[in-house]
C-alpha cells in the first residue's frame, strides 16, 4: 500500500486555499514562505499541489459527516442510533444552519478551490514541466487531467444534493473574493463536468499515475453517469462500453489475494485487506482511496465502527458472548445499518448476501480459536462451536434502533490488530469499481427499450455471486436499483443513485422504516447553508424551495 500524500503537502496545499496568489500579500517571496507562486513552478510542484488535492478528496470517506451524507436515509441504510441527527429525524432538522451539510457544502468548495488553483496555474509562463520520462506537454496535460477530473467529481457531488450551485473555474484569493455568486442552473453545471472529464478522458492513463488516483475507466464511468443524468442513454452506453471492452478492466470472478486458501467468495475477496489494489489482484478496480496505519499522511476512517454492528454488547443469558476480535473488524457502534429490505434483498444462493459478505452469525471461540484475543463466554447451555445468529426479524424503526444484533456489510471491516477497540480502520476503499459501470449499462440499454440486452448485461453481474439467471421481462427501474443495492451496497453513493433517477422519495419511504414517513419531497435537496447565503452580500442568493 503506497501512501498518495503525505501531511506537509496537505498543509501546504491548505497554507495555499487560506493566501491564494495575490501578488500584494508579500512585496518578495522568501524561500521558506509556501505559497501557490513557489510550489506551483515545476512539475515536481504540481504534483504535491494534486497529492494534497487527493488528500482532501479521501476525507470524504474518513468522516461520518461525508459519507453518512450519501449513504443514510435511502432505501437500503437507516439510522440504528439514538440520536437528534438528521437523517433520523428529518423535518426541522434539515435546515439551512445544519453544521454537517455546511461542513460537506464548504468542503466540496474547498476541493474546487484546490483544482482550480492548480489548473490556473498550469497557464503560468516559466513553468519547468520536464522531467518523469514525459515531454513537457505530457506533464502539463497530465497535471490538468488529474485537476479537472477532480473537480469535475466534486460539482457532481453538489449538483445531486444542492441542485442549481454557483460555478466557479477561477482560483478564489483573498484579492479576489466574490460577495456577489448566482446559482449556476443545474444543466449548465454538468455541461461544465462533461466538458471536464471529456478534457481528462484524453489524458488520464488506463492504469492509475499512482495508487490512490483515478483511472481512465473511472473517467469514462462517470461520463456514462451523466449522460445518463442528462438523458441522454445512447451516449451513457457508448462510455460505459468504452469501460468494459478495455482488456485492463476485468470482473473478479475467481478467488484471489492474501486469503484466497481460506473459506471465502470470490465477490468479498477485493475487499480483504491487502487485496484491494489493482496492483495487488484487484483487476475490478477503478478507483482506490489509500490510507494506512501508523505512516505519516496515512489516513484512516470511521466507515467500518459506523456501519459494523455493535456485536460484543449481544446479551444471551445475561452474558456478553463475543470478545472484540480482528477477524470480527474490531469494535462497531452501528450509527447507521442495513434496513430490513436491504437484507431481504437476495436469493438464498447469492455469495452477495452470505456470512461472507454481510455478517449474520458468529461462531463461539476459545483462545486458541480467538488467538491472541481472549475466548468468547459461553452463555448458559452453548459450548464453542455453537452459532450466535443475528436477528433482523423486525425492522429497526424509532421505537427499537440501537440494536446489537443486526446484520452488516463487511465491506469495510478491519481496525488495528494490536488496537482492535479504536474507533478508526486503515484498510483501503476500493471507491468505485466495474461491476457499477455494467449496471449502468444496463440501465442505458433498459432507457433505449432493449430490456433483453439489460439481463444480459446484469446477468454478467449475477453470475459471479451465483444468483439466478434474469430475463427481459424481469428489467424495470426498480430491479435495476434493487440489483445496485445487491452488488454496491455501502459502496456507490446511494443517495446520488436516486436522486439522479428520481427514485429518493419513493424508495426510502418504501423501505426505510425509520425515516422514510418523515422525509418530503422538499427533502429531495438540501437546503443551501445559510452561512453562503449570508456572505453573499451584494446579491439575494435563492434558496431551495421549502426552506426558510
Amino acid at each position: 500500500m503506497k501512501i498518495l500524500s503525505l501531511n506537509i503537502t496537505k498543509v501546504a496545499l491548505i497554507i495555499i486555499l487560506l493566501f491564494g496568489c495575490s501578488k500584494d500579500y508579500l512585496e518578495e517571496t522568501p524561500p521558506n514562505i509556501i505559497s501557490s507562486e513557489t510550489l506551483y513552478n515545476n512539475i515536481a510542484g504540481f504534483e504535491s499541489g494534486l497529492n494534497g488535492l487527493y488528500s482532501l478528496v479521501r476525507e470524504t470517506k474518513s468522516y461520518d459527516y461525508w459519507f453518512e451524507n450519501v449513504l443514510n436515509g435511502v432505501d437500503n441504510m437507516c439510522s440504528n442510533y439514538i440520536s437528534n441527527e438528521l437523517y433520523m429525524v428529518w423535518g426541522g432538522l434539515n435546515n439551512p444552519v445544519d453544521e454537517d451539510l455546511q461542513a460537506v457544502f464548504e468542503g466540496l468548495y474547498e476541493i474546487i478551490n484546490a483544482a482550480n488553483t492548480i489548473i490556473n496555474k498550469c497557464e503560468d509562463e516559466d513553468i519547468d514541466w520536464t522531467g518523469g520520462g514525459s515531454t513537457p506537454d505530457e506533464n502539463k496535460n497530465g497535471v490538468l487531467a488529474e485537476a479537472k477530473t477532480i473537480r469535475a467529481w466534486t460539482y457532481r457531488w453538489l449538483t445531486y444534493n444542492w441542485g442549481d450551485v454557483p460555478l466557479n473555474l477561477e482560483e478564489s484569493v483573498g484579492s479576489s473574493i466574490k460577495t456577489d455568486w448566482e446559482r449556476t442552473p443545474i444543466g449548465d453545471v454538468r455541461k461544465h463536468i462533461i466538458s471536464d472529464l471529456k478534457f481528462a478522458e484524453q489524458y488520464i492513463p488506463v492504469e492509475a499515475s499512482l495508487q490512490g488516483r483515478i483511472t481512465k475507466g473511472a473517467i469514462q464511468h462517470y461520463l456514462a453517469e451523466m449522460y445518463l443524468v442528462m438523458n441522454k442513454p445512447d451516449s451513457a452506453l457508448y462510455w460505459a462500453n468504452q469501460v468494459i471492452n478495455n482488456p485492463s478492466y476485468k470482473l473478479v470472478n475467481t478467488r484471489y489475494g492474501v486469503k484466497s486458501t481460506e473459506p471465502g467468495v470470490p465477490f468479498m475477496d477485493m475487499f480483504i485487506e491487502g487485496n484491494q489494489n489493482r496492483e495487488e489482484g484487484n483487476t475490478e478496480a477503478l478507483w482506490v482511496l489509500q490510507f494506512q496505519l501508523n505512516v505519516s499522511g496515512g489516513g484512516e476512517s470511521q466507515i467500518r465502527r459506523n456501519n459494523g454492528g455493535r456485536y460484543d454488547q449481544v446479551v444471551i443469558g445475561g452474558i456478553k458472548p463475543l470478545i472484540i476480535t480482528y477477524d470480527r473488524g474490531g469494535r462497531n457502534k452501528a450509527h447507521f445499518s442495513m434496513t430490513k429490505w436491504a437484507i431481504d434483498n437476495y436469493e438464498p444462493q447469492d455469495d452477495r448476501g452470505s456470512n461472507f459478505a454481510i455478517r449474520k452469525y458468529f461462531i463461539l471461540k476459545d483462545a486458541a480459536g480467538n488467538a491472541p484475543y481472549a475466548a468468547d463466554l459461553l452463555p448458559p447451555g452453548y459450548n464453542y462451536g455453537d452459532t450466535i445468529k443475528m436477528n433482523w426479524a423486525v425492522d429497526i424503526t424509532e421505537s427499537n434502533c440501537q440494536r446489537a444484533d443486526w446484520p452488516w456489510s463487511r465491506k469495510a471491516d478491519g481496525t488495528d490488530p494490536n488496537n482492535v477497540i479504536v474507533d478508526w480502520n486503515y484498510n483501503d476503499k476500493v471507491y468505485l469499481r466495474l461491476a457499477d459501470t455494467y449496471l449502468l449499462k444496463a440501465e442505458a440499454q433498459f432507457r433505449l427499450g432493449l430490456p433483453d440486452d439489460a439481463a444480459t448485461t446484469i446477468n454478467i453481474i449475477r453470475a459471479r455471486s451465483n444468483a439466478s439467471a434474469v430475463t427481459g421481462a424481469n428489467i424495470t427501474l426498480d430491479f435495476i436499483l434493487d440489483e445496485r443495492s445487491r452488488e454496491l451496497f455501502l459502496e456507490e453513493e446511494r443517495r446520488f443513485t436516486l436522486i439522479r433517477t428520481h427514485k429518493w422519495f419513493e424508495r426510502t419511504q418504501l423501505y426505510n422504516h425509520n425515516a422514510g414517513d418523515k422525509i418530503s419531497r422538499r427533502d429531495t435537496l438540501f437546503p443551501i447553508p445559510q452561512s453562503v447565503i449570508d456572505a453573499n452580500l451584494t446579491k439575494p442568493m435563492p434558496q431551495n424551495p421549502g426552506f426558510n
